[in-house]
């Protein structure tokens, strides 16, 4: 049995150790043996906590004898991307010269998962500064993903993505600025939800300055699981209060039950784009599904998404050129450095009181889609208009770069909005996995993952296709 513990899930790993079904030690030996067969090929784990987290688990299971449980994840594995504090333990970012920087205290979500009863396996890997849509960096090179070696796993948190799919244990954090969670999980054909700003707890202990202004606005942490449920229940553990964040919101977690069947507004405009026929295939089928379930489902369009797009290159790169490009210019590549260029040419980035009043339209923005979404609920959208793209693909042109965004409006245009997105498998797409989008209110985290279910009660769980692949 112990050799079959690391394809469970969060749940089941949970009541199992709970119910004396197997103990927390095998439980951790078989994740344990897992990630030692498998991550010297993908180096999804870029920091090996394994032997802390076999005698952990130990203590874990003589707590459990003494009739202490930690909470919902006694037990239970899970990783911490590396531009996260974990204490006593490096933050770089994935920049080599910062690999000296050392947690002085949890941040939140990590002391949260702590708290919970999980237990840390290791930390994850990301790209320079976590600014890409691929994961590799000078200080522990690429990840790669379990489905094929050349493609992307994603990014930035594609170290959480690669390790979710291989069955690294079952929950991994990650976090999302302009897709960094979602593009991990379309390409590594595992689930995750975009939380809403406030939802969960962000700050880092080994900080010295606060993130910019749009940054707090649009940065959010969450988690990449293989299945919804864990989702569900890793979200709910990192949103616990934390004092250190003081625009964390007491929302709960599960909102009131809306009255009648939900509506759903389903859209397919690729704004240009030259959609693979397979994802708009995707979309129809993901719309019948939600109807049978017994949502309300229509084709119609919201508010633009074309406006927030634009302004997150326009705006947010302007803060970003105050803050992170200076650090990639003293301490970055020269990869990034071009690629971080490149996001500078695609759109007029502004300057002064234009960023002011850039940030004060971003309102305006988000109040289309909030009155939108009073109607409907949920927005179904292709997340990525075009199958995953090789790992290196952004490095190559600004040509590339082009393409990756314009696939991708619906991503970033959604963070700067500041909305909460689920991103679910559909199958696979020219070999590779694929999925859709699932915006929706504020704060309603919980409606999202509802419909993210449906759709994967008709899928599966993607990873057993990759594991059967042997």
């Amino acid at each position: 049995m112990a050799d079959e513990l690391w394809q469970r899930s969060a749940v089941e790993l949970a009541e199992g150790i709970r119910g004396k079904q197997f103990s927390c030690r095998e439980v951790m030996e078989s994740v344990v043996g897992r990630i030692r067969a498998l991550n010297g090929t993908l180096n999804a784990i870029v920091y090996d906590y394994t032997d802390e987290a076999l005698a952990a688990a130990r203590r874990a299971d003589d707590e459990l004898a003494a009739g202490r449980v930690r909470g919902p994840l006694h037990g239970v594995p899970a990783t911490i991307k590396e531009n996260v504090d974990q204490q006593g333990k490096p933050t770089p970012n994935g920049l080599p010269a910062l690999e000296k920087v050392i947690a002085p205290d949890d941040a939140p979500l990590v002391r949260n998962l702590k708290r919970a009863g999980a237990i840390i396996v290791g930390r994850t890997n990301t790209p320079e500064l976590s600014m890409r849509a691929t994961t590799d960096n000078p200080l522990h090179g690429r990840t790669r993903n379990p489905w094929h070696p050349d493609a992307s796993p994603g990014g930035s948190s594609g170290g959480a993505g690669a390790a979710a799919a291989a069955g690294f244990g079952p929950i991994h954090h990650g976090n999302d600025i302009g897709g960094s969670l979602r593009f991990p999980a379309y390409a590594c054909g595992v689930a995750t939800v975009k939380p809403t700003p406030g939802r969960i707890a962000a700050w880092n202990p080994s900080a010295t300055a606060e993130r910019g202004m749009l940054a707090q606005l649009m940065s959010v942490q969450g988690a990449i699981c293989r299945e919804v449920r864990d989702v569900r229940l890793a979200t709910r553990v990192m949103a616990e209060r934390d004092a250190r964040d003081p625009w964390w919101i007491p929302a709960p977690f599960d909102g009131e039950r809306l009255q009648g069947p939900i509506r759903v507004a389903v859209t397919k405009n690729p704004h240009g784009y030259a959609m693979h026929p397979e994802i708009g295939r995707a979309l129809e089928r993901v719309a019948r599904w939600l109807a049978d379930a017994g949502y309300s489902v229509e084709e119609v369009e919201p508010p633009p998404i074309t406006e927030p797009a634009r302004a997150w290159f326009a705006v947010a790169v302007a803060e970003m050129k105050a803050t992170l490009f200076p650090l990639a210019r003293q301490y970055g590549s020269p990869t990034i450095q071009r690629i971080f260029d490149w996001y500078a040419s695609r759109e007029k980035v502004v300057e002064g009181t234009d960023y002011l009043l850039g940030i004060a339209e971003r309102t305006r923005m988000t109040r289309a889609w909030s009155v939108f979404l009073e109607d409907h609920p949920l927005v179904l959208t292709p997340f990525f208009m075009r199958p995953t793209y090789p790992w290196n693909y952004d490095a190559e042109s600004a040509a590339n770069v082009n393409d990756l965004f314009d696939a991708a409006i619906y991503s970033y245009g959604i963070n700067y909005l500041g909305l909460p997105a689920g991103v679910v498998p559909v199958g696979l797409v020219d070999g590779l996995p694929a999925g859709i989008q699932i915006v929706g209110r504020r704060f309603r985290e919980d409606l999202i993952l509802d419909a993210m279910t449906v759709v994967e009660g008709h899928v599966g769980v993607l990873a057993r296709t990759l594991w059967a692949r042997g």
